[in-house]
C-alpha cells in the first residue's frame, strides 16, 4: 500500500500523532500502522431516564407529558466510571459506541435542549479519553421512540405526526412493554419475547417512518409550521444533534483524539415503504408475535374498529400461527384529537396546517383508503416511487430514495461542528446498500454494519442448525430450506460468510473503506435463564465465540459488541424490552463475589487468610441500579469484597480475544480457538510500510487466556463459578488467593503469560502487565512479503474455559458427526428447523 500521508484529506493541512486514516480498507495510523478497532456499546442504559426503566408504567406518561427527566449518568454514572472503564480496557476494548439518543437531548420541548446532559456527556468522555478509548457517536433509536415501543425520539414528536400515544396500546398502533397486556391491568413480565419487533410492522411506527424519510412524496397535506413533517422531524432532529456536537467540539480537546467520528441514525426502517399490498401479510411478512393485522387491518384498528386479527404465539420452534383474536379498540383512536390543538396551535408550540384534520387516519385523508366505506383504494400506495408523482410507476427503492438523501442531508451536519469527523455510514440493516459516493466522503469514511445471529436472538437458544439469513434475504437460494446449515462447524462457517459479504457490501457501495460491524451479540437469558441459576455459561460462550470469530479469518472486521449495561439484571435484562445482551451484570457480579466470600470465610476459619490484607474493598454498592429497579441483588456489606473486574462479566472467554490492535502493514488472517487457546495470524508487509523501522506489530495477549498461573487470577477469570466437564460432573474453580491492589492492577506472578510463541521473521517482546505482545520484523526492500505468528498458552489452554467449552444437551446426548449427509435430529424435524430458520430471517427482515 502507499505510505499513509500525514495530511487531512479534507483541509491539506498536517495531522496530529493521534488522527485515525480511514482511506482505505482498513483504519491507519499516522505513523503507518493498521489500527484494528474491536469495542463495545455504553450502553443499553442510555435508552431510559433515570428512574423509569422500560418496565415500569407509574411516571411514563406523566413525565413525557410534562417532559420533566432526566437522561443525566444514563450511559454510566460518573462516580463509577473509572470501575466500569478500567474493566472494559483490561478486557482488551479500544473502542467505545457511545449511545444517545434525540430524547435524551430533547425531552423538553422543540428547542429546549438538555443543557445538563450536554455536561455530562463531555465529563463522560473526558473520562474516555483518560482510558485511551477511541469513541464514535451513536445517534441511536429503536422502533422511533419510547412511546411507540422503543427508543430514540422525543414524544412531542409523535403529537407532531398527528398521532395519540396514550391510545397505542388500545388500538394495537404499538405494542409498549409497560402497559402489556393492558394499560388497566399491566403485567410487563409477561411481555412476549420479541413482541417488540413486531412494531416495525404496526401503524404507529410505519406512520412515523415514513413521514420522516419521506413526507414530502407520501403525505405532502403533513403540513406544520409552513413545512413538510419530513422538513420539520429532520430539522429538529439534525438540530439536536448539531447541539450535542458543539458541545462536544466546545470542550476543546475530544475531536479526533477521542471522538473520531459519527454514526447515522441508527437502524433507519422503511415504514411503509415498499409495502405491496396493504390487505395481505405478504410473502415476506416480517416476525410476527401476538395479534398481527395486516397493514389495512391495522389502518382500520388505528379509528377504533374492532377487527379480527392473526395470532401468533412463541412456541419451542419460534413464533407459530395461534388461530385469530378479536381487537376491539372500542372507537377508541390513535389519532391526535382535535381538541389537543385548538385553532392547529399546539401547547409544544406548533401549529398545524389547516389541511391536516385531526382525529382521522392520515393515510385516508391521501386517499388510500375510505374511513365510511371501510375500502382500502390504493392498496399499493406504499409500493410505487412517488417522487415523481408516481408517473414512472417504478418500485420504491428506500435506500437509494430516501435513506441516501437523509445521510446526504446528516453529513454536513456532522461536519459543522467535527470537520475531520470520519462518518459511520449505516445503511438500512441487511439491505443491499446503495451506492454512495460525491463530496460528502472526503476519504473520511466507514460502512457501519449490524449482525445478529436472528435464530439464537428469537429462539433465546444456540441450535445445532441455523441459517444463510442474508443470503435467503438477497435470493441466494430457491427455498428457505436450502439455506439452512447443520452442525456447528457449517454454522460457524456460515456466519464468517455472511460478515464476509457485508465486508463487501461496504468495498461494493462506498469502495475500499473500513467497515466496522456496529452491533453484534447475543442474548444471555438463553434456555429460560438457565445461567442465572447454575452459573455455566458454556452454551453463551459457543454462541458469542460463533459470531465473533466470524469478524475474524480474513475478514478482519472491527466491531463494537452490543452492549455493556451497567444496571442489567437478571430479572429484567438490560430493562429494555426484555433484552439481556450485556457482557456484564452486577448480578452476576454478586453470585461470585458472594461464591469468593464463602471460600475466604472457610479459609480464614481455618487461619490462612489475613482480614487485613487483600485487595481494595467494595466502596459502593456494585449492583445498584439508577432505575429503581428491585431486579438487582446487593452484596454483603463485608471486608473481605475486594473489587474485581471480571466478577460479572458473562461469557468473558468469547469476548476477551487475542487480536492485532496495531499492525505494521496489513492483517490478512486471523484465527483464535478458545479450546486450545491458538491464535495465528498472517500479515502482508509492503516495502513502504511504516517508515520507521522501530515500529512494532502490537497484540493483545489477555490474561484471561494465557496466564502462567491462572490459579492466582482464577477469580480473575471466572472464580467459584460452576463448570460442566464433557463427563457430565460438576466442579468449582478454586478460589484464587491474589487481590488487585488497585484498579486493573495485579501482583507479579498474576500477570505472568504463559506463551509458546512461533514466528516466521523478527522479534518479540511480551508485556504482561499491558497484555501485549510486541512483534518487530524487517520490511522489504522491494514488492511484499507475508510474515506469520502461531501462539498458544504454555501448558495448554486454561482448564476451566475448556471445561465450560462443553455443554448438556444434544452434543452430550451421543449426536452424530455432520458429515455433509446425515446427522442426528434429536427429536427435532428438518421441517421444523426450516420453520425456525425462516422465523429468523424474517426477523432480520423487520430492520
Amino acid at each position: 500500500m502507499a505510505p499513509v500521508d500525514n495530511t487531512s484529506p479534507i483541509s491539506g493541512q498536517p495531522v496530529p500523532p493521534h488522527y485515525v486514516h480511514a482511506s482505505d480498507c482498513h483504519f491507519r495510523l499516522t505513523d503507518g500502522r493498521t489500527i484494528l478497532l474491536r469495542g463495545i456499546n455504553l450502553a443499553a442504559s442510555a435508552k431510559t431516564p433515570r428512574g423509569q426503566p422500560g418496565a415500569k408504567l407509574d411516571g411514563f406518561w406523566e413525565s413525557a407529558k410534562s417532559g420533566e427527566m432526566s437522561f443525566v449518568g444514563r450511559v454510566l454514572e460518573l462516580d463509577e466510571a473509572d470501575e466500569h472503564l478500567e474493566r472494559l480496557r483490561r478486557w482488551g476494548f479500544n473502542c467505545l459506541r457511545f449511545v444517545t439518543t434525540w430524547e435524551q437531548i430533547e425531552h423538553a420541548g422543540p428547542g429546549k435542549y438538555d443543557q445538563d446532559f450536554l455536561d455530562y456527556v463531555v465529563a463522560l468522555l473526558r473520562k474516555c479519553k483518560e482510558y485511551g478509548f477511541r469513541v464514535y457517536m451513536d445517534p441511536h433509536q429503536d422502533l422511533w421512540s419510547r412511546f411507540s415501543g422503543g427508543s430514540g425520539a422525543p414524544y412531542w414528536t409523535l403529537l407532531a405526526c398527528g398521532l395519540e400515544p396514550q391510545n397505542f396500546t388500545r388500538t394495537r398502533a404499538a405494542v409498549i412493554e409497560c402497559e402489556w397486556p393492558d394499560p388497566a391491568s399491566p403485567d410487563p413480565s409477561a411481555f412476549p419475547p420479541m413482541i417488540w419487533a413486531t412494531n416495525y410492522s404496526r401503524l404507529a411506527c410505519q406512520t412515523v417512518f415514513t413521514m420522516f424519510f419521506a413526507g414530502r412524496d407520501y403525505a405532502p397535506k403533513c403540513i406544520i409550521d409552513g413545512v413538510n413533517i419530513q422538513d420539520w422531524l429532520q430539522s429538529h432532529y439534525f438540530n439536536a444533534y448539531r447541539k450535542l456536537g458543539e458541545a462536544i467540539a466546545q470542550a476543546g480537546d475530544f475531536l479526533d483524539e477521542t471522538v473520531i467520528g459519527w454514526d447515522s441514525i441508527n437502524e433507519p426502517n422503511a415504514g411503509y415503504l415498499g409495502v405491496e399490498d396493504l390487505g395481505q401479510h405478504g410473502k415476506d411478512s416480517v416476525l410476527r408475535v401476538g395479534p398481527m393485522p395486516t397493514g389495512f387491518q391495522a389502518l382500520r384498528m388505528g379509528m377504533g374498529e374492532k377487527m379480527e386479527v392473526e395470532n401468533w404465539m412463541s412456541g419451542p420452534l419460534g413464533p407459530k400461527r395461534d388461530g385469530s383474536v378479536v381487537v376491539d379498540p372500542q372507537g377508541t383512536v390513535a389519532w391526535l384529537s382535535p381538541d389537543a390543538e385548538p385553532n392547529g396551535k399546539s401547547p409544544w408550540g406548533w401549529q398545524r396546517d389547516p389541511g391536516w384534520k385531526l382525529g382521522t387516519c392520515i393515510w385516508a385523508q391521501h386517499g388510500v383508503w375510505d374511513v365510511e366505506s371501510k375500502t382500502l383504494l390504493k392498496p399499493d400506495y406504499f409500493n410505487v416511487y412517488r417522487g415523481d408523482g408516481g408517473a414512472s410507476g417504478r418500485h420504491v427503492e428506500f435506500g437509494a430514495d430516501y435513506w441516501l438523501p437523509h445521510w446526504r442531508a446528516w453529513a454536513p451536519v456532522v461536519r459543522s461542528f467535527h470537520p475531520e469527523a470520519i462518518h459511520f455510514i449505516h445503511s438500512p440493516v441487511f439491505q443491499i446498500p446503495p451506492k454512495i459516493d460525491g463530496p460528502e466522503i472526503q476519504n473520511r469514511a466507514a460502512h457501519s454494519s449490524h449482525f445478529y445471529d436472528g435464530l439464537t436472538l428469537v429462539t433465546k437458544h444456540w441450535n445445532w442448525f441455523n441459517a444463510d439469513a442474508i443470503g435467503i434475504l438477497r435470493g441466494k437460494y430457491p427455498s428457505v430450506v436450502f439455506g439452512v446449515k447443520v452442525g456447528e462447524a457449517a454454522i460457524r462457517r456460515c456466519l464468517r460468510s455472511q460478515l464476509g459479504v457485508l465486508r463487501q457490501d461496504c468495498f461494493d457501495a462506498l469502495g475500499k473503506f473500513p467497515t466496522m460491524m456496529g452491533e453484534i451479540g447475543i442474548p444471555y437469558d438463553l434456555d429460560k435463564k438457565k445461567a442465572y441459576q447454575d452459573g455455566n455459561y458454556a452454551t453463551q460462550v459457543r454462541a458469542l465465540d460463533a459470531s465473533l470469530n466470524a469478524c475474524d479469518g480474513k475478514n478482519m472486521l472491527n466491531y463494537t459488541v452490543w452492549n455493556y449495561c451497567p444496571d442489567n439484571s437478571h430479572e429484567w435484562g438490560d430493562k429494555w424490552n426484555g433484552e439481556d445482551l450485556s457482557v456484564w451484570s452486577p448480578d452476576d457480579a454478586v453470585q461470585m463475589v458472594n461464591a469468593r466470600t464463602a471460600v475466604s470465610r472457610r479459609a480464614r476459619a481455618l487461619g490462612n487468610v489475613n482480614p487485613g490484607e487483600g485487595g481494595i474493598k467494595a466502596k459502593r454498592d456494585s449492583s445498584r441500579s439508577s432505575s429503581g429497579s428491585s431486579g438487582t441483588v446487593t452484596p454483603l456489606d463485608d471486608p473481605l469484597h475486594p473489587i474485581n473486574l471480571n466478577d460479572g462479566s458473562r461469557a468473558l472467554p468469547a469476548f476477551v480475544r487475542p487480536y492485532p490492535v496495531k499492525t505494521v502493514g496489513t492483517p490478512v488472517s486471523l484465527d483464535f480457538d478458545i479450546r486450545s487457546s491458538k491464535l495465528t495470524l498472517d500479515i502482508r508487509v509492503d516495502a513502504n510500510d511504516v517508515a520507521d523501522p522501530d515500529l512494532p506489530t502490537e497484540i493483545y495477549i489477555p490474561l484471561a487466556h494465557y496466564a502462567a498461573h491462572p490459579q492466582k487470577v482464577s477469580y480473575h477469570v471466572k472464580a467459584a463459578s460452576k463448570a460442566h466437564h464433557p463427563g457430565g460432573a460438576i466442579r468449582h474453580a478454586a478460589a484464587g488467593d491474589v487481590s488487585p491492589d488497585d484498579l486493573g492492577k495485579t501482583s507479579d506472578e498474576a500477570t505472568d503469560l504463559a506463551l509458546k510463541i512461533k514466528v516466521s521473521a523478527g522479534r518479540y517482546e511480551v508485556d504482561g502487565d499491558a497484555q501485549l505482545l510486541k512483534w518487530y520484523y524487517p520490511r522489504p526492500a522491494s514488492g511484499s512479503m507475508t510474515v506469520k505468528l502461531e501462539l498458544q498458552r504454555d501448558g495448554g489452554a486454561i482448564p476451566l474455559w475448556v471445561s465450560q467449552w462443553y455443554r448438556s444437551g444434544w452434543e452430550r446426548a451421543g449426536r452424530q458427526e455432520w458429515n455433509g449427509n446425515t446427522c442426528s435430529l434429536v427429536g427435532v424435524t428438518l421441517l421444523g428447523a426450516v420453520g425456525v430458520a425462516y422465523t429468523a430471517v424474517s426477523f432480520c427482515r423487520s430492520w
